[in-house]
């Protein structure tokens, strides 16, 4: 997500690494090259105007002029007015009582609106509300049928939860040429809504190729014969300003709520995401982050500046690991893992746990310092599929006792899970290095921490299979800024 704009701007912000005093000619330096990677990230030309004014004026003080950490100081300013340009607060639904609360979602073909009816009703299900969607859409061929398919899968994502989908094919006809009335299904699906008392009732309306007159007409008649409590825009963010237009153009005729973004996971500039908000005025509240069902985020301009900043988003990671992972679990394995004792068995869970979370790249993102290295990583995601295979392939007695692992073992193993000997034999050493690593961590505290993540890193970089590119720490390295080699391991968070 933004690597490109990360880098450019962390190469921008490094030219002040090192100054113990800076000059106004270095900031303005540094500041030409941040113009520069914002309109190559396709922001608004008049945005980066006002934000790069902004941010001079402010780096040109005492305070950076003064201070022994400059890039430290610029790195805060420039995030500040990040935050500003994004919304400064986030932003989320409101919800009526007594309801169903109505969700009108609109946007343009291709940008991902029926995929994202169904990601936000698992997002509300998770949340404890019962949702409700409706299949407005008249005139795409089988989108009727594509947006059943997403709710029974945004079903089954959410077990427990209940989401309906309300659909009328015979509005439709041949080849998907509308001959029914959206405005009469919407208000239909709406009376259902309300009779089985759903929480809340997703729209899903039509869209075009192209913004036109007599898609606003159809949406604005939808719009009062449901009386949407609120309008959501879902954008490509992958479009950059086209993206930005067509939200000013559904803005000045809809009032739109907020908007959504999709595709962010593959966004690599940025452009859609830093200036939606100051072209529109409505806030962005939901941005999608993979294609899995429950690939939709919550957007927080904070954590969003962070991550463009390599910062990292720590509270995000967290968030999705309490989302996934068992509490009484994680303690029994902690426990498991003090004592040197964990199995193949609790492995395989932990590894299962990290999938749940999404793709293991995006979640390196997330990472302080990670965020901008992204890119360089080469993971396999398949190759833990191979893993599970090896281990599953195993007895029960292997799972808990893997030294007893022998060559004929090997062997078996391999076979049964379509691998080959010497993956197998790889697995049960590194998992035995990683038993004595978690026992000496957990007896050892803080003392020789450094050695253990260079142990860690390495297993991760180089010798766990899958997983290539991540960096390596020096031994008793610090995390403060190394001024000689110009890098930064961990900036605050402002």
């Amino acid at each position: 997500m933004f690597e490109t704009l990360t880098d450019k701007l962390s190469g921008a912000l490094r030219t002040l690494s090192g100054r113990g005093r800076i000059s106004q000619a270095n900031v303005r330096e540094a500041m030409g090259a941040i113009e520069t990677a914002l309109l190559e990230a396709d922001v608004n030309h008049e945005i980066v105007k006002e934000f790069c004014a902004q941010v001079l004026e402010e780096s040109l003080g005492t305070t950076v002029l003064e201070s022994l950490r400059p890039q430290e100081q610029m790195v805060g300013i420039v995030h500040k007015r990040l935050v500003a340009l994004m919304g400064e607060t986030a932003v989320r639904l409101t919800f009526v009582e007594p309801g169903p609360t109505v969700v009108m979602m609109c946007g343009l073909q291709g940008a991902g609106k029926t995929t994202t009816c169904g990601k936000l009703a698992a997002y509300l299900a998770r949340r404890g509300k019962s949702v409700l969607i409706a299949a407005c859409d008249l005139q795409r061929p089988a989108a009727i049928e594509q947006l059943g398919i997403v709710t029974a899968s945004a079903a089954a994502s959410a077990a427990g939860a209940r989401i309906a989908f309300h659909g009328e094919p015979d509005q439709c006809g041949a080849h998907g040429t509308a001959v029914g009335n959206a405005v009469g299904v919407a208000q239909r699906a709406l009376r259902r809504a309300r009779t089985e008392k759903f929480d809340v009732l997703i729209v899903d309306t039509a869209g075009r190729l192209h913004i036109d007159d007599a898609l606003m007409r159809e949406l604005e008649a939808v719009d009062r014969a449901v009386e949407a409590h609120e309008i959501l825009l879902v954008v490509d963010s992958m479009t950059g300003q086209d993206a930005v237009q067509s939200a000013s153009a559904f803005h000045k005729r809809l009032a739109i709520d907020g908007v959504i973004l999709t595709k962010l996971d593959s966004d690599t500039r940025g452009g859609a995401a830093l200036s939606v908000r100051r072209v529109t005025g409505a806030p962005i509240k939901f941005v999608g982050t993979s294609e899995r069902v429950d690939g939709l985020d919550e957007f927080d301009p904070q954590r969003m500046a962070g991550r463009i900043l390599g910062m990292g988003d720590v509270v995000s990671l967290v968030e999705k690991a309490q989302g996934q992972l068992d509490e009484k679990e994680q303690e029994e394995i902690a426990a498991k893992m003090a004592k040197g004792r964990l199995t193949m068995d609790d492995f395989l869970s932990q590894l299962r746990s990290l999938r749940r979370m999404g793709p293991l790249k995006q979640l390196l993102g997330l990472l302080p310092g990670v965020g901008s290295m992204v890119k360089d990583i080469d993971i396999d995601e398949k190759q833990f599929d191979r893993i599970e295979g090896m281990i599953r392939s195993m007895t029960k007695r292997e799972r808990e006792t893997p030294t007893l692992i022998d060559r004929s073992r090997v062997k078996r193993i391999a076979a049964g899970s379509g691998t080959g000997a010497t993956e197998v034999g790889r697995l049960t050493k590194q998992f035995e290095m990683m038993q004595k690593m978690m026992k000496q961590m957990s007896a050892g505290g803080l003392a020789g921490m450094s050695g253990k993540l260079n142990a860690m890193r390495e297993m991760a970089g180089g010798a766990m299979p899958g997983m290539t590119g991540l960096p390596t720490m020096p031994s008793g390295a610090s995390h403060k800024h190394d001024a000689a080699k110009g890098r930064f391991k961990q900036r605050p968070r402002r």
